[in-house]
Protein backbone atom coordinates (compact mmCIF):
# COMPACT_ATOMS: atom_id res chain seq x y z
CA UNK A 1 0.00 0.00 0.00
CA UNK A 2 1.07 3.47 -0.14
CA UNK A 3 3.93 4.41 1.97
CA UNK A 4 4.40 1.25 3.62
CA UNK A 5 5.14 -2.07 2.81
CA UNK A 6 2.60 -5.28 3.71
CA UNK A 7 4.39 -9.03 3.94
CA UNK A 8 2.44 -12.34 5.58
CA UNK A 9 3.62 -15.33 6.10
CA UNK A 10 2.73 -17.63 3.63
CA UNK A 11 0.86 -19.98 6.07
CA UNK A 12 1.31 -23.13 3.42
CA UNK A 13 -0.68 -20.95 1.59
CA UNK A 14 -3.97 -23.59 1.07
CA UNK A 15 -1.88 -26.65 -0.48
CA UNK A 16 -0.65 -24.46 -3.43
CA UNK A 17 2.93 -24.55 -4.59
CA UNK A 18 5.18 -21.84 -4.08
CA UNK A 19 5.55 -20.04 -7.23
CA UNK A 20 1.05 -20.15 -7.11
CA UNK A 21 1.53 -18.62 -3.57
CA UNK A 22 4.07 -16.21 -3.99
CA UNK A 23 1.89 -15.05 -7.21
CA UNK A 24 -1.19 -15.26 -5.26
CA UNK A 25 -0.13 -13.01 -2.26
CA UNK A 26 1.13 -10.66 -4.73
CA UNK A 27 -2.19 -10.29 -6.68
CA UNK A 28 -4.24 -9.96 -3.44
CA UNK A 29 -2.04 -6.54 -3.21
CA UNK A 30 0.95 -8.12 -0.49
CA UNK A 31 4.85 -6.93 -1.16
CA UNK A 32 6.26 -9.60 0.10
CA UNK A 33 6.17 -12.60 2.36
CA UNK A 34 7.70 -14.79 5.20
CA UNK A 35 8.49 -18.19 5.16
CA UNK A 36 9.55 -21.15 7.53
CA UNK A 37 11.83 -23.94 7.08
CA UNK A 38 12.80 -27.34 6.99
CA UNK A 39 15.65 -28.99 5.72
CA UNK A 40 15.59 -30.39 1.96
CA UNK A 41 16.29 -26.51 0.12
CA UNK A 42 12.14 -25.78 -0.43
CA UNK A 43 13.35 -22.42 0.10
CA UNK A 44 15.14 -22.05 -2.85
CA UNK A 45 11.49 -22.32 -4.46
CA UNK A 46 10.45 -19.82 -2.37
CA UNK A 47 13.56 -17.21 -3.30
CA UNK A 48 12.76 -18.21 -7.37
CA UNK A 49 9.50 -17.02 -7.34
CA UNK A 50 10.43 -13.74 -5.23
CA UNK A 51 12.46 -12.86 -7.70
CA UNK A 52 10.01 -14.10 -10.61
CA UNK A 53 6.81 -11.64 -8.89
CA UNK A 54 9.37 -8.86 -7.67
CA UNK A 55 8.26 -9.76 -4.10
CA UNK A 56 10.24 -9.30 -1.38
CA UNK A 57 11.13 -12.56 0.90
CA UNK A 58 11.49 -10.69 4.42
CA UNK A 59 12.53 -13.38 6.56
CA UNK A 60 12.72 -17.25 7.56
CA UNK A 61 10.94 -18.76 10.65
CA UNK A 62 13.38 -20.75 12.01
CA UNK A 63 12.18 -23.93 13.59
CA UNK A 64 11.27 -23.66 17.29
CA UNK A 65 10.61 -26.78 18.99
CA UNK A 66 13.66 -27.85 20.20
CA UNK A 67 14.37 -24.04 21.80
CA UNK A 68 14.10 -25.11 25.47
CA UNK A 69 17.17 -27.57 24.18
CA UNK A 70 19.28 -24.54 23.31
CA UNK A 71 19.44 -23.70 26.94
CA UNK A 72 21.31 -27.63 27.94
CA UNK A 73 23.94 -29.51 27.52
CA UNK A 74 24.66 -32.86 25.45
CA UNK A 75 23.72 -33.91 22.04
CA UNK A 76 20.10 -32.72 22.54
CA UNK A 77 21.46 -29.50 22.73
CA UNK A 78 24.06 -30.27 19.78
CA UNK A 79 21.21 -31.22 17.91
CA UNK A 80 19.51 -28.35 18.32
CA UNK A 81 22.06 -25.65 17.91
CA UNK A 82 22.86 -27.62 14.47
CA UNK A 83 19.00 -27.09 13.55
CA UNK A 84 19.64 -23.58 14.17
CA UNK A 85 22.76 -23.32 12.13
CA UNK A 86 21.01 -25.64 8.98
CA UNK A 87 18.14 -22.91 8.47
CA UNK A 88 20.46 -19.78 9.02
CA UNK A 89 23.02 -21.40 6.00
CA UNK A 90 19.80 -21.81 4.11
CA UNK A 91 18.53 -18.03 4.46
CA UNK A 92 21.90 -16.53 3.80
CA UNK A 93 21.80 -18.92 0.50
CA UNK A 94 18.47 -17.51 -0.40
CA UNK A 95 19.79 -13.83 -0.03
CA UNK A 96 16.77 -13.42 2.95
CA UNK A 97 18.35 -10.65 5.52
CA UNK A 98 16.69 -12.01 8.78
CA UNK A 99 15.94 -15.21 10.60
CA UNK A 100 13.59 -15.29 13.15
CA UNK A 101 14.23 -17.26 16.54
CA UNK A 102 12.11 -18.47 19.54
CA UNK A 103 14.18 -18.24 22.40
CA UNK A 104 12.23 -20.64 24.46
CA UNK A 105 9.44 -23.26 24.12
CA UNK A 106 7.28 -23.61 27.88
CA UNK A 107 6.05 -22.26 30.70
CA UNK A 108 7.07 -24.31 33.74
CA UNK A 109 11.02 -23.08 33.87
CA UNK A 110 12.47 -19.38 33.96
CA UNK A 111 15.79 -19.91 34.87
CA UNK A 112 18.49 -18.69 31.76
CA UNK A 113 21.86 -20.59 31.76
CA UNK A 114 25.16 -20.11 30.46
CA UNK A 115 25.16 -22.95 28.56
CA UNK A 116 21.96 -21.11 26.40
CA UNK A 117 24.01 -18.14 25.78
CA UNK A 118 26.78 -19.97 24.47
CA UNK A 119 24.43 -21.96 22.03
CA UNK A 120 22.78 -19.32 21.10
CA UNK A 121 26.56 -17.55 20.71
CA UNK A 122 27.31 -19.94 17.69
CA UNK A 123 24.37 -18.75 15.83
CA UNK A 124 24.87 -15.41 16.78
CA UNK A 125 28.84 -15.64 15.44
CA UNK A 126 27.66 -17.65 12.11
CA UNK A 127 25.04 -14.92 11.38
CA UNK A 128 27.63 -12.07 11.49
CA UNK A 129 29.55 -14.00 9.42
CA UNK A 130 26.83 -14.86 6.84
CA UNK A 131 26.01 -11.13 7.11
CA UNK A 132 22.10 -12.52 8.60
CA UNK A 133 20.10 -10.33 11.42
CA UNK A 134 18.68 -12.88 14.03
CA UNK A 135 15.54 -11.40 15.40
CA UNK A 136 14.43 -13.08 18.91
CA UNK A 137 11.16 -12.77 19.17
CA UNK A 138 8.85 -12.31 22.07
CA UNK A 139 7.16 -15.51 23.26
CA UNK A 140 7.16 -17.75 26.60
CA UNK A 141 9.93 -17.59 28.77
CA UNK A 142 10.29 -13.60 28.59
CA UNK A 143 13.39 -14.30 31.58
CA UNK A 144 15.17 -16.36 28.39
CA UNK A 145 14.83 -13.56 25.45
CA UNK A 146 15.74 -10.90 28.00
CA UNK A 147 19.17 -12.56 28.86
CA UNK A 148 19.61 -12.98 24.86
CA UNK A 149 19.43 -9.39 24.32
CA UNK A 150 21.67 -8.38 27.11
CA UNK A 151 24.28 -11.30 26.36
CA UNK A 152 24.10 -9.79 22.75
CA UNK A 153 22.90 -6.41 23.40
CA UNK A 154 26.07 -5.09 21.48
CA UNK A 155 25.92 -7.78 18.25
CA UNK A 156 25.48 -5.80 15.04
CA UNK A 157 23.49 -9.76 14.10
CA UNK A 158 20.83 -9.32 16.77
CA UNK A 159 17.68 -8.01 16.64
CA UNK A 160 14.14 -7.84 17.87
CA UNK A 161 11.02 -9.13 16.11
CA UNK A 162 7.72 -8.11 17.89
CA UNK A 163 4.73 -10.16 18.07
CA UNK A 164 2.10 -8.53 19.10
CA UNK A 165 -0.32 -11.40 19.74
CA UNK A 166 2.23 -13.04 21.67
CA UNK A 167 2.46 -10.14 23.68
CA UNK A 168 -0.61 -9.86 24.96
CA UNK A 169 -1.28 -13.69 25.50
CA UNK A 170 2.24 -14.78 26.89
CA UNK A 171 3.43 -11.74 27.87
CA UNK A 172 0.46 -10.24 30.01
CA UNK A 173 0.24 -7.57 27.94
CA UNK A 174 3.95 -5.68 28.73
CA UNK A 175 5.19 -3.24 27.18
CA UNK A 176 7.89 -5.00 24.84
CA UNK A 177 8.65 -2.09 22.35
CA UNK A 178 9.85 -0.67 25.60
CA UNK A 179 12.21 -2.97 26.29
CA UNK A 180 13.43 -3.89 22.84
CA UNK A 181 11.86 -1.03 20.07
CA UNK A 182 14.92 0.38 19.58
CA UNK A 183 16.38 -3.06 18.36
CA UNK A 184 13.40 -3.86 16.28
CA UNK A 185 14.25 -5.71 12.64
CA UNK A 186 10.72 -7.35 12.11
CA UNK A 187 7.13 -7.57 12.94
CA UNK A 188 4.71 -10.74 13.77
CA UNK A 189 1.28 -8.71 13.96
CA UNK A 190 -2.36 -10.77 14.61
CA UNK A 191 -4.54 -10.44 16.95
CA UNK A 192 -6.17 -12.29 19.75
CA UNK A 193 -8.04 -12.11 22.88
CA UNK A 194 -5.74 -12.10 25.51
CA UNK A 195 -5.52 -14.62 28.59
CA UNK A 196 -8.62 -16.47 28.79
CA UNK A 197 -7.33 -17.70 32.56
CA UNK A 198 -8.80 -15.40 35.03
CA UNK A 199 -5.29 -15.89 37.23
CA UNK A 200 -3.13 -15.21 34.54
CA UNK A 201 -2.17 -18.95 33.82
CA UNK A 202 -0.51 -18.52 30.07
CA UNK A 203 -0.76 -21.09 27.65
CA UNK A 204 -0.33 -21.73 24.00
CA UNK A 205 -3.89 -22.19 23.69
CA UNK A 206 -4.47 -18.44 24.01
CA UNK A 207 -2.09 -17.97 21.04
CA UNK A 208 -4.88 -17.36 18.31
CA UNK A 209 -3.02 -15.61 15.56
CA UNK A 210 -6.86 -14.01 14.42
CA UNK A 211 -6.79 -11.20 11.94
CA UNK A 212 -6.56 -7.38 13.38
CA UNK A 213 -9.80 -6.31 14.47
CA UNK A 214 -11.58 -10.26 14.79
CA UNK A 215 -9.57 -9.24 18.84
CA UNK A 216 -8.96 -6.99 21.41
CA UNK A 217 -5.65 -5.20 20.48
CA UNK A 218 -5.18 -1.92 20.27
CA UNK A 219 -4.21 -0.97 17.24
CA UNK A 220 -3.94 2.75 17.56
CA UNK A 221 -1.70 2.02 20.47
CA UNK A 222 0.08 -0.61 18.57
CA UNK A 223 0.85 1.56 15.47
CA UNK A 224 1.88 4.66 17.74
CA UNK A 225 4.50 2.19 19.86
CA UNK A 226 5.79 1.39 15.73
CA UNK A 227 5.64 5.09 14.80
CA UNK A 228 7.64 6.28 18.26
CA UNK A 229 10.43 3.49 17.56
CA UNK A 230 10.98 5.00 14.14
CA UNK A 231 10.04 1.71 12.59
CA UNK A 232 9.88 1.94 9.17
CA UNK A 233 8.42 -1.08 7.70
CA UNK A 234 7.67 -3.39 6.29
CA UNK A 235 5.05 -4.62 8.16
CA UNK A 236 4.76 -8.22 8.86
CA UNK A 237 1.58 -10.05 9.13
CA UNK A 238 1.55 -13.89 10.94
CA UNK A 239 -2.08 -15.35 10.66
CA UNK A 240 -3.52 -18.54 11.32
CA UNK A 241 -6.81 -20.26 9.70
CA UNK A 242 -7.00 -22.88 12.38
CA UNK A 243 -8.30 -22.29 15.94
CA UNK A 244 -6.60 -24.14 18.66
CA UNK A 245 -7.60 -27.02 20.64
CA UNK A 246 -11.09 -26.91 22.28
CA UNK A 247 -11.79 -22.96 20.74
CA UNK A 248 -13.18 -21.68 17.54
CA UNK A 249 -12.74 -18.20 17.14
CA UNK A 250 -10.80 -19.06 13.92
CA UNK A 251 -13.47 -21.44 12.51
CA UNK A 252 -15.02 -18.18 10.56
CA UNK A 253 -11.87 -18.36 8.42
CA UNK A 254 -12.34 -21.73 7.27
CA UNK A 255 -15.38 -20.98 4.78
CA UNK A 256 -13.19 -18.82 2.65
CA UNK A 257 -11.04 -19.61 0.14
CA UNK A 258 -7.36 -18.83 -0.25
CA UNK A 259 -8.73 -15.73 -2.44
CA UNK A 260 -11.15 -15.03 -0.43
CA UNK A 261 -9.31 -15.09 2.93
CA UNK A 262 -6.10 -13.39 1.72
CA UNK A 263 -7.93 -10.26 0.64
CA UNK A 264 -9.64 -9.84 3.49
CA UNK A 265 -5.91 -9.85 5.48
CA UNK A 266 -4.88 -7.57 3.00
CA UNK A 267 -8.22 -5.41 4.14
CA UNK A 268 -7.19 -6.04 7.46
CA UNK A 269 -3.60 -4.68 6.82
CA UNK A 270 -4.36 -2.17 4.81
CA UNK A 271 -6.53 -0.19 8.29
CA UNK A 272 -3.89 -1.17 10.42
CA UNK A 273 -0.86 0.10 7.96
CA UNK A 274 -3.06 3.48 7.88
CA UNK A 275 -2.56 3.85 11.65
CA UNK A 276 0.69 3.67 11.45
CA UNK A 277 1.59 6.10 8.69
CA UNK A 278 -0.76 8.59 10.45
CA UNK A 279 0.72 7.83 13.85
CA UNK A 280 4.07 8.18 11.68
CA UNK A 281 2.82 11.47 11.48
CA UNK A 282 2.45 12.14 14.67
CA UNK A 283 5.60 11.60 16.12
CA UNK A 284 7.56 13.13 13.20
CA UNK A 285 8.63 10.01 11.32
Amino acid sequence: MYQVRLCIGTMGAFGKMPDEQVKLIKDVGFDGFFTGWAPGGGVQLYREAADKYGMLYQSIHAPFTKAKAMWGTGEAADIAVNELLACLEDTAAVHVPIMVVHTFIGFEDHTPTPEGIINFGKVVDRAEELGVTIAFENTEGEEYLAALMDAFKDRKSVGFCWDTGHEMCYNHSKDMMALYGDRLVGTHINDNLGIKDFDGVITWIDDLHLLPFDGIADWDYNTARLAKHGFAGPLTFELSMDSKPGRHENDVYHGMSGEEYLTEVYKRACRVGTLFVRNQGKYGK
